[in-house]
């Protein structure tokens, strides 16, 4: 038996969406709308490239130079981005999830991250996606098996498609007031008031801006929820809109080294904490022993 590069594919179809989950990393792999991708795809015999649709958990973003302390103890991640010196997107990213549940617009997918001596708390992780007329729905639900609170944190990895050719021609809206900036490394430095360059505030032409920084100081409308547009010259694009619990965002114009991929789609990666929360503090969540997490995003057609 042959075992596709990007694991154990899982369909799902409604409403005009179709969702195609890869287990490794419990990955979207594709989404469309009526044909339409709202995505950066991958090839289901692929090595997931750039994060493509990963979960990162249990941090998203980076923890600087891999070391973190934590009740007293130093800890010493493995360097996953080592050209930068940092442990990246957390543990989750490599894992193969099982299916434990799967009809055709729902899928859950279970793993468990393993104590290790770099991060001694195991936990649990079920990721549920799930397809309606609101587009894709995402849940990532943690729970702590272990004796001691655990450190936390959680998000996505898409790459957003405002159409066709490259992001410098299409519109982005980030509703946020913030932006915390970074050094030649991309570790966080300054968090600072938007400036021109990072003021997405109204839509946006993005033109050649580069960014890869989180923002913070999120808007959100009368039910509590943010979202992050990207549209073509049509007004066609992709939304992704999360609720509470999610204060942080990181956006990406995919400035990647391979020109295959450099600046064809945006990364818009929600977060519950800030760049190097292990360290910072900022954002970190604590999940007690025997105690759940959940995060939840949704990504919609425009």
């Amino acid at each position: 038996m042959v075992t596709l590069l990007s694991g154990t594919q899982v369909r799902l179809s409604s409403s005009g969406y179709v969702a195609d989950i890869s287990s490794v990393g419990a990955s979207l792999r594709t989404l469309s709308f009526e044909g339409r991708d709202l995505v950066s795809p991958f090839g289901e015999d692929e090595v997931r490239p750039n994060y493509f649709g990963a979960i990162l958990v249990p941090w998203p973003n980076r923890v600087v130079g891999g070391r973190y302390s934590y009740e007293g103890q130093s800890f010493q991640l493995a360097l996953t981005e080592p050209d930068r010196g940092h442990a990246l997107h957390g543990l989750a990213v490599w894992l193969d999830f099982a299916v434990a549940e799967q009809s055709e617009d729902r899928v859950v997918l279970t793993a468990n991250v393993a104590a290790e001596t770099s991060y001694p708390f195991p936990l649990s992780v079920a990721v549920e996606y799930r397809l309606d007329g609101d587009g894709l729905t995402t849940l990532v639900t943690t729970t702590n098996n272990g004796s001691v609170a655990a450190p936390y944190g959680v998000g996505p990895h898409p790459y957003l498609l405002g159409g066709e050719g490259v992001v410098d021609e299409w519109t982005l809206e980030v509703p946020a007031s913030q932006v915390l900036e970074v050094d030649a490394v991309l570790a966080p430095t300054e968090l600072i008031e938007v400036t021109e360059k990072f003021d997405f505030r109204s839509p946006k032409l993005v033109g050649d801006v580069e960014i890869d920084n989180a923002y913070t100081g999120v808007s959100r409308g009368a039910d509590g929820r943010a979202a992050v547009r990207v549209t073509g010259a049509d007004g066609h694009g992709a939304e992704l809109s999360w609720g509470e619990g999610l204060d942080w965002v990181q956006i990406f114009t995919g400035d990647l080294p391979d020109p295959v991929w450099r600046r064809r789609a945006i990364a818009v990666e929600p977060m519950t904490c800030a760049p190097d929360a292990f360290n910072t503090g900022t954002g970190l969540i604590l999940i007690a022993p025997g105690e759940a997490h959940s995060a939840e995003w949704v990504i919609s057609a425009l």
